[in-house]
């Protein structure tokens, strides 16, 4: 499946699949995704394990990058999430596996079908009680919430035109799920990227286990390093132009000397596109079309690699004989969720511009100088082990990074 819609007309911008993200100083309608700053739980009496929150090369605590809003209510019914995303700021530990971690918080509550709600409502009615109104009396149901939405909302959704920032190309993620009048708040679901990004299928909730380790208490805050300055996610749709990328596959140069040889033209053509990167080229020419962007997201989808010659491009992309199909998806070769096993996928990314933010009030120059940073996923949205139906958990998943490569010296 491509990632952008075929339905665009010649000379006109491609919208994708693609949600992006940006940096604003100024409040959006989404109180809780945010770039840099200290982090929001879920639930506030319930905070991650400590362990999370400390670098595994020195140990140290960490700083927070993203906090993001992760809701997928046609994917995950019932299930509230928030993504997070630290990084070291130790000189020392960058580039070194750890030194950059992700974890997922969800909270799932059983959500009845439409039917069995409907039902179960008519049988708690009081027999003796006359209708009050006529809509009532024949639908039977109360309308449902129309919460507020997650940004990364599909535009075909039913949403109202105030539930989704994303679906009016706004902001990020959504303001939490408001309470609706009737109805129990846990049946008040979000809105968010999935909508947007055409998603669906929700899937079962796995089965917790008790865990093996106690939690550690998660550090207080003046224990932290001094944060990045904090800014609101502002989100749109991605527009890419119409036209494909201009890679130089069709290259000619001039030797010269005015001669024709078509071996000379070859070699030279072939030197040329030797000393290029392709796939860096078109993450240079993807970015440079939204040059702010500090957030890709696409749940499922394709990671824009930075390159393919690291370890996380060679995970992701490895080499293809040329009788290899095309491939769909760059998720396929993320490590498996360790807490249960299930499929990880791709869901977001932060981009260069992201550290040109959180950096501008360092004067230093000696900042982060990562290419981006990948966030993979439990497909299956599953729950920390030992949690039961409502309480809040928190997973760790897999985090790519692809570092800025270093200049050889000769």
């Amino acid at each position: 499946m491509a990632d952008y819609d075929s339905d665009s007309s010649a000379g006109d911008d491609i919208e994708t699949n693609v949600l992006l993200g940006y940096a604003s100083k100024e409040p959006t309608v989404d109180d809780f995704s945010q770039l840099g700053g200290h982090p929001i739980w879920l639930d506030l009496k319930t905070a991650p394990d400590g362990a999370l929150a400390k670098c595994k090369v020195c140990n140290g605590l960490m700083n927070l990058l993203l906090q993001l809003n992760g809701d997928l209510p046609d994917r995950f019914a019932g299930h509230e999430r928030r993504l997070y995303v630290w990084a070291c700021r130790r000189k020392a530990c960058r580039r070194k596996e750890g030194s950059v971690r992700g974890f997922r918080a969800t909270r799932q509550t059983a959500v009845k079908s439409r039917s069995v709600a409907t039902a179960a409502e008519k049988e708690e009615k009081p027999a003796a009680q006359p209708p009050t109104n006529l809509g009532e009396t024949l639908f039977g149901v109360k309308a449902s919430s129309s919460s507020q939405a997650n940004p990364f909302a599909a535009p075909g959704s039913n949403s109202p035109a105030q539930s989704n920032p994303f679906a009016t190309a706004s902001s990020l993620a959504a303001k939490p799920p408001q309470k609706p009048a009737g109805p129990a708040p846990t049946e008040a679901l979000p809105q968010t990227f999935a909508e947007k990004a055409r998603l669906a299928s929700p899937s079962p909730p796995t089965e917790p286990t008790q865990p093996s380790t106690p939690p550690t208490p998660w550090p207080e805050k003046s224990s932290f390093p001094e944060p990045y300055p904090p800014y609101y996610i502002d989100a749109d749709k991605e527009y890419i132009d119409a036209t494909p990328d201009a890679l130089p596959q069709n290259v000619r140069v001039d030797n010269g000397e005015g001669s024709s040889s078509n071996s000379g033209e070859k070699d030279m053509k072939d030197a040329f596109e030797s000393s290029m990167d392709k796939t860096f080229q078109k993450f240079a020419d993807r970015l440079s079309q939204n040059p702010e962007q500090v957030l890709r997201y696409e749940f499922d989808g394709q990671p824009l690699l930075y390159s393919k010659k690291d370890k996380v491009g060679k995970l992701l992309d490895p080499p293809q004989g040329k009788d290899a199909k095309v491939k769909t998806s760059g998720s396929g070769r993320i490590p498996r969720c360790t807490n249960c096993g299930a499929e990880r996928v791709f869901e977001l990314q932060l981009t260069p511009h992201g550290i040109t933010e959180l950096e501008a009030e360092d004067m230093s120059l000696d900042g982060m100088d990562w290419g981006t940073i990948l966030l993979g996923v439990c497909s299956k949205d599953c729950q920390e082990k030992g949690k039961k139906e409502g309480e809040v958990g928190y997973v760790e998943e897999w985090v790519g990074v692809q570092w800025e490569e270093l200049e050889t010296k000769k």
